[in-house]
């Protein structure tokens, strides 16, 4: 399970260290893609798998179907951990989905997300206020 936040720099590479705390659950071959609010998206081969096996359970004569699965991996790149824990972020997640140098890796259960150190401080300022009362809706009936 991945969990907790790390704050890192991105070389002149775009390789990105990762945490020690997250490497365990990693493997040697991860995936990147587009992911939400403007993070980009790191999953283990296991727990991207199980990403592919839900989007083949949506209707593909459904245009909302057709929409994420095009959107989501189209963005996909398979990448291996080198052998000092990092990994190459490569330009095109970079440029299209404005990661800065300073960078916030985040644990989030079945993947990690990397965000811009800005936006990912954004998104606390506008959505940590509401936790607890978002909390409270989500999980009172689970």
């Amino acid at each position: 399970m991945f969990f907790g936040s790390f704050e890192h720099t991105l070389d002149e590479k775009n390789r990105l260290l990762i945490p020690s705390r997250l490497r365990g659950e990693l493997g040697s071959k991860v995936f990147i893609m587009k992911g939400y609010e403007g993070s980009l998206s790191l999953y283990p081969e296991n727990q991207f798998s199980k990403y592919i096996e839900k989007l083949e359970h949506l209707p593909y004569e459904s245009k909302l179907s057709r929409d994420i699965e095009r959107i989501s991996l189209s963005s996909v790149f398979e990448i291996d951990v080198d052998k000092v824990n990092r990994i190459q972020i490569p330009t095109a997640l970079i440029n299209k989905y404005s990661i800065s140098k300073e960078v916030v890796v985040v644990g989030v259960i079945n993947h990690i997300e990397i965000w811009s150190k800005a936006k990912w401080e954004e998104y606390l300022k506008t959505n940590e206020k509401e936790f607890e009362a978002k909390s409270e809706e989500l999980l009172k009936n689970v």
